[in-house]
């Protein structure tokens, strides 16, 4: 009996790890397409050299702020702070966990049956989401700079394996 434990044991830590790794990736996705949402469209950023051509004009172009560089580069600087708003559900069938918003964007009420919600598991989100932003800031950057499909799918599952198993998660609007 020992021995079979021991031998699951690295199985399941590394599914929790793999389980938490997915879900804030997908929560981290999830936050900064909310964030880009809440941007006045018509708000624009100039970019571009602000050098003089030699016929006199400059290089400047303004394109949307919502998904500029310039924006996204400081929404990843504090958009791990949302995971203190999340907590962990596990599935009863497969065990998996996932992780949910407990707090709603617009403060309508939540259905938290079975949802755990403490500080180890925001501690862990949030640790896990600062270290998939600062991997993955040029991934994150580049998908959500154009406005894409199944952001979540592409860079969670497809681009970094974070989600391998996930493909079959339901996909949740915020």
């Amino acid at each position: 009996l020992a021995v079979a434990l021991a031998a699951l044991l690295p199985v399941a830590c590394a599914r929790r790890s793999q389980d938490l790794h997915c879900g804030a990736c997908r929560a981290l996705v999830d936050e900064l397409e909310w964030e880009i949402a809440q941007v006045d469209p018509r708000k624009t950023i100039q970019m571009g050299s602000f050098r003089i051509n030699p016929d006199g004009s400059q290089s400047v172009v303004e394109v949307p702020y919502a998904r500029s560089e310039a924006h996204l580069t400081e929404l990843l600087e504090r958009v791990c702070e949302k995971m203190k708003e999340y907590g962990e559900k596990v599935d009863p069938s497969t065990h998996r966990k996932s992780y949910v918003r407990v707090i709603s964007h617009d403060g309508t009420k939540m259905d938290l049956s079975g949802v755990k919600i403490d500080g180890d598991v925001a501690s862990s989100l949030k640790f896990a989401c600062e270290s998939i932003a600062e991997e993955y800031e040029d991934e994150l950057i580049e998908f959500l700079s154009h406005e894409a499909d199944n952001v979540k799918d592409r860079l969670c599952s497809k681009r970094t394996d974070l989600c391998d198993h996930a493909l079959h998660i339901p996909h949740d609007e915020l």
